[in-house]
């Protein structure tokens, strides 16, 4: 499969175990300097996606806390995962004082919760990711990529989510 032939997937996640699985397929195809723009209304699974991605990324699962209130919680496992969560930033200009864009050097793979906040400083290249409500335990994701790494990212979660 060509990198131009996935720009978009779509999964439909049935229980919370599934969303750990998608987790997981994310995080075994990380291999450093990767953005992951999380989005989603509150309660509809964003930290336990990113507890399914450090546990892909070699990180245990169960030292994934939500960084709400410390904004920035750091991994260190088969790569280096930051996990931000901007649910309590006021704007663009608190997101730049806590220094998030420090972590754009391409070593760091950064999963942030709540990036719609922060769109504008995101690099152009990152993997948008959806969370979405479809009934009162299964969710929709929708996963899209912006730019070339990304798609690669993109064809990787693929390959894994569906072996």
């Amino acid at each position: 499969m060509a990198r131009t032939d996935v720009q978009r997937w779509v999964r439909q996640l049935r229980s919370p175990r599934e969303t750990d699985i998608l987790g997981k397929a994310i995080g075994q195809s990380l291999v450093g300097g990767e953005i992951l723009a999380l989005i989603g209304e509150l309660g509809v699974g964003k930290t336990s996606l990113v507890r399914g991605i450090a546990g892909g990324a070699g990180v245990p699962q169960d030292s994934v806390i939500s960084p709400t209130f410390t904004l920035i919680q750091e991994y260190h496992g088969r790569v280096f995962l930051v996990h931000v969560d901007l649910y309590r930033i006021e704007g663009e200009k608190e997101i730049v004082g806590i220094g998030l864009q420090d972590y754009f050097n391409g070593q760091a793979s950064v999963a942030i919760e709540w990036a719609d906040r922060a769109f504008t400083l995101l690099p152009p290249d990152h993997l948008s990711i959806h969370l979405n409500y479809s009934g009162r335990r299964s969710r929709v994701a929708s996963l899209q990529a912006t730019g070339p790494q990304s798609a690669d990212l993109l064809i990787k979660v693929i390959r894994h989510a569906d072996s």
